[in-house]
């Protein structure tokens, strides 16, 4: 199982929620998202799909992606955040 965090540009409302839901709950593989307005937590089986496949997903709903990963058990987004108190 894989776990990822994405920024969602564009959603403002439930029903841009609800949009982004139904569109994950289509990809094969997904075991668990988590969405709010401008981001989602969700959970996959590797075997099954990949990040790409989420992110074209959630795209195709008309919402575009920010790509983010997980680091050091928090996330954060491709370019490096500095932890709380070290910058």
């Amino acid at each position: 199982m894989a776990e990822k965090k994405m920024k969602i540009e564009g959603m403002s409302c439930q029903h841009c929620v609800m949009a982004v839901k139904k569109a994950l709950g289509g990809v094969p593989g997904m075991l668990e998202s988590t969405v709010e307005v401008g981001s989602a937590l969700v959970k996959y089986d590797e075997s099954k799909t990949n990040a790409k496949a989420i992110e074209e997903a959630v795209e195709k709903a008309g919402y575009k992606v920010h790509r983010m990963k997980i680091s050091r058990g928090a996330f954060q987004s491709e370019r490096e955040i500095p932890e709380k108190g070290k910058g």
